[in-house]
C-alpha cells in the first residue's frame, strides 16, 4: 500500500491535536503538523511552528511541502470574548485569510493532493442566531448569514474546480478533548471549578442554569472520522455533522462527573463562571503547587477563553429551556463511519487522561 502525508493545521488545538495523534498511529501514514505553538505529547509526527496569519512564513514552509497528500485544516482564529466575534467580520475574514495562506503555496507544491478536510460546527445551522428544528440536517439550504464557515467552503469549491482532489466538510457538535488555553474545550473549565470547589470542601453544585439538551463529539472519535473521510469514495466531496452518537443535559451527566473528580453533587449555585473563575486566579496557582500538577499555574493559561462557551452551554442566566441544539447524524452512518461513544463515558475517560497527565488533581 502506497505510503500517504497528511499535513494537520492547528496540531495545538483541539481537534488538531487528537487528528495528528490518531493519523501517526496509522501505520500507511507520515503526519505533519503545524500550529503556532509546538504541543508536547505527540510522538511519531513532524511538528512545525508556522504562524498561519503571516504569509511570508507560510509560503516559505508550504512551497515545500511536495509530497502531501491529504490536507486536516483544523485551525482556527477566535478573537477575545469568543461568543461576540462569531459575528464580526474581521474575525470571518481573518479564518478565511489563514486557510489562503496555507492553501495558496500548498496547492502549487502538492501535485499529489487527494484529499481536503475542513471543520466547521453548528453554527453554519446559525446556531449562534436563532433556534433551528431538529435536527439539523446537512441537505438544508444554506442559512442565510455571514460565517467564515462559508467563506472557507467558497474559497475550496473555487480552488477544487478542474482538480482530481476531494474535500470533506465535518460540522461536529461540542467537542471535548486534549488542549491546553483553547477558546472552545469546556472540559478545563468545568475541572478548574470543581477543584476550586473540592479544595474548599465544597460540593460539586451546578452553576448554570435549565435544563438544555445538547450533543457532544469526543475529539478522538471525530480525529477517527477525519481519518475515515480521508480515503474513503463515499466522503468525497460531502458534508457530515458529528456527534457521540446519543445527547445530553448536563444536569444529568453531573453526577459522572463529579464521581469521575471523587465529589458529591450539591445544590445547583448558579453562578457566571466568565465573571467569577478569574478572581480565583490566585486559588488556582496554589492548587497547582500543592498537588505538582504539570497545568498552567495561570488559570487562563489552561482554560483559554473556555469559561463564556462554558456558561453559554450550561444556559447561565437563561430563565426558560433554551431550543435544543440537535443535529442528525444519518448521513455519516449511511456513508459508511459508524463508530458511536457513551457521553458520560467520555466525561469518565478524559477526565482520568486529564487526572494522568496531571493537568488536575488526582481523587
Amino acid at each position: 500500500m502506497a505510503r500517504k502525508k497528511v499535513l494537520v493545521a492547528g496540531a495545538s488545538g483541539l481537534v488538531g491535536f487528537a487528528a495528528v495523534r490518531h493519523f501517526a498511529s496509522l501505520d500507511e501514514w507520515d503526519v505533519v503538523g503545524v500550529s503556532r505553538r509546538i504541543p508536547d505529547g505527540l510522538e511519531g509526527a513532524t511538528l512545525l511552528s508556522v504562524d498561519l496569519q503571516d504569509q511570508a512564513r507560510c509560503t516559505e514552509v508550504f512551497s515545500q511541502m511536495h509530497d502531501v497528500t491529504h490536507l486536516v485544516y483544523t485551525a482556527l482564529y477566535e478573537k477575545p470574548g469568543v461568543v461576540r466575534g462569531w459575528r464580526e467580520r474581521d474575525q470571518m475574514e481573518t479564518n478565511l485569510r489563514m486557510l489562503e495562506n496555507l492553501f495558496e503555496p500548498l496547492k502549487g507544491a502538492a501535485t499529489q493532493l487527494q484529499h481536503v478536510s475542513l471543520l466547521q460546527g453548528t453554527k453554519a445551522y446559525g446556531a449562534h442566531i436563532e433556534p433551528f428544528p431538529a435536527p439539523a440536517r446537512e441537505r438544508w439550504p444554506r442559512h442565510q448569514h455571514e460565517n467564515f464557515y462559508f467563506l472557507q467552503e467558497d474559497y475550496l469549491r473555487e480552488q477544487q474546480q478542474g482538480k482530481d482532489w476531494s474535500w470533506s466538510i465535518f460540522r461536529p457538535q461540542l467537542i471535548f478533548g486534549e488542549a491546553l488555553k483553547g477558546n472552545l474545550n469546556v472540559l478545563p473549565a468545568i475541572c478548574v471549578y470543581a477543584a476550586l470547589r473540592k479544595e474548599a470542601g465544597l460540593p460539586l453544585s451546578f452553576p448554570g442554569g435549565p435544563p438544555y439538551v445538547f450533543e457532544a463529539v469526543d475529539a478522538d472519535l471525530l480525529a477517527r472520522s477525519l481519518a475515515w473521510a480521508a480515503t474513503s469514495p463515499n466522503a468525497r466531496n460531502e458534508t457530515f455533522n458529528s456527534t457521540n452518537g446519543d445527547v445530553f443535559v448536563w444536569q444529568n451527566v453531573w453526577p459522572t462527573i463529579a464521581d469521575a473528580l471523587g465529589m458529591e453533587v450539591g445544590p445547583p449555585e448558579p453562578m457566571c463562571l466568565t465573571e467569577e473563575m478569574p478572581k480565583r486566579a490566585a486559588d488556582w496557582a496554589a492548587i497547582v503547587d500543592k498537588y505538582q500538577l504539570r497545568a498552567p499555574r495561570n488559570m487562563l493559561g489552561f482554560v483559554g477563553g473556555s469559561f463564556e462557551l462554558t456558561d453559554l452551554s450550561f444556559a447561565y442566566g437563561a430563565s426558560e429551556p433554551p431550543s435544543p441544539i440537535i443535529v442528525s447524524t444519518i448521513k455519516i452512518r449511511q456513508a459508511g463511519f459508524h463508530e458511536c461513544l457513551d457521553t458520560e463515558d467520555m466525561f469518565r475517560n478524559l477526565i482520568k487522561r486529564y487526572q494522568d497527565l496531571g493537568w488536575i488533581p488526582p481523587v
